[in-house]
């Protein structure tokens, strides 16, 4: 992801004023670019190879040929210079768009149709080449796109199939597509969505939401939420969401395994410990000390229930210095204190905190 925002100077006649707006509108909603529009009309005596040339100021220039903008007669020694020689000299990305039925030079590349923005869109974004949707998807997945590919939103479908090739085919739209499986609670999943993003969250769940609000807000993401919407990995900003009812069949990590194991009504008790010492190996390793605090604080209730003594200790120690980490120093100690009381361990004799 770019750290400067790329900019775009467009070059069109007064009378295709308002289509090269509809393009800058739909370029600011699905691509990350700052565009000169104004600064792009042709004023009184400019022609397109003029202009061409000031819009080297920017990144990329994005010629608009219409009757009003295109001579009658333009010989290659006019425009050659300025449309092709000069920009690939200054390593200015040039691209053209054909507004009507006029005629520009064959040989100027890319040139697209004003009908087919997403083409722009894709060109501005430097996205790879496109595979379109397979058939059975082709007419829903065009549906999908103009509701959140080609700007940001949120949509819900039932479809697991469609989902995966909406995020395939359309993938070139975004910064990246991210797939956020079902899991047992929301650190978990906010977890796994961090580690996708290479984002280390070691705070507390409000605090890692709030990252992941601010980063995701600012790009154009796609996250895919299967199996279920969870409101608070739903994000605004330049972010699309895709929620999945119908979850994917996906081979899971062994930290998805866990917490599901340990999260699980079914699983034994022998089971349960021994996902909860994975959880606790697995987020302590990768720094996602919300989901092990979490996973701790489950244990330790199911120890409780179970009159376990031992798993209480272990699972209350590993709580206490979470706490530490976060610095809630008093709730630390005093959970320390109880675990020792409890537990027969040696406690201090004065203390200068209340119970």
């Amino acid at each position: 992801m770019q750290a400067l925002t790329p900019t775009l100077f467009p070059c069109y006649a007064p009378a295709d004023r308002e289509t090269a707006r509809r393009i800058a509108q739909f370029l600011h909603r699905g691509a990350d670019v700052r565009i000169f529009l104004e600064e792009g009309e042709l004023r009184e005596g400019e022609d397109l190879a003029a202009k061409a040339r000031e819009g080297r100021v920017a990144d990329m220039v994005l010629v608009l040929f219409s009757r009003e903008s295109l001579p009658p007669r333009w010989p290659r020694a006019v425009w050659e210079a300025p449309l092709v020689t000069e920009p690939a000299a200054d390593d200015v990305r040039i691209a053209f768009v054909r507004c009507d039925d006029c005629t520009p030079p064959k040989v100027l590349a890319p040139m697209f149709d004003v009908r087919r923005l997403r083409d722009i869109k894709r060109w501005v974004r430097r996205s790879p080449a496109v595979d379109h949707p397979e058939p059975e998807h082709a007419v829903d997945a065009e549906v999908l796109a103009l509701d959140i590919a080609d700007r940001p939103g949120v949509e819900t479908i039932h479809n697991a199939a469609l989902a995966a090739e909406f995020a395939r085919a359309f993938a070139p739209d975004f910064d990246a597509v991210l797939r956020v499986w079902p899991a047992p609670t929301l650190a978990a999943a906010a977890g796994d969505l961090a580690a996708q993003l290479g984002l280390k969250l070691e705070g507390e769940l409000p605090e890692n939401l709030g990252r992941l609000q601010s980063f995701c807000s600012e790009r154009r993401l796609l996250i895919v939420l299967e199996g279920e919407a969870r409101p608070e990995l739903i994000f605004e900003g330049r972010c699309s969401t895709l929620i999945s009812t119908e979850p994917s069949a996906i081979p899971l990590d062994p930290l998805q395994q866990a917490q599901r194991a340990l999260f699980s009504a079914d699983s034994s008790w022998s089971d349960a410990c021994t996902a909860a010492r994975q959880i606790r190996r697995i987020t302590l390793d990768q720094r996602r000390l919300a989901e092990c605090h979490e996973a701790m604080e489950h244990w330790n209730a199911l120890a409780q229930a179970r009159d376990d003594a031992a798993i209480q200790n272990e699972s209350t120690r590993e709580m206490v210095w979470i706490l530490e980490a976060w610095g809630r120093t008093i709730e630390a100690i005093q959970l320390d204190y109880r675990r020792k009381a409890s537990f027969d361990e040696q406690i201090p004799l004065a203390f200068d905190f209340e119970l």
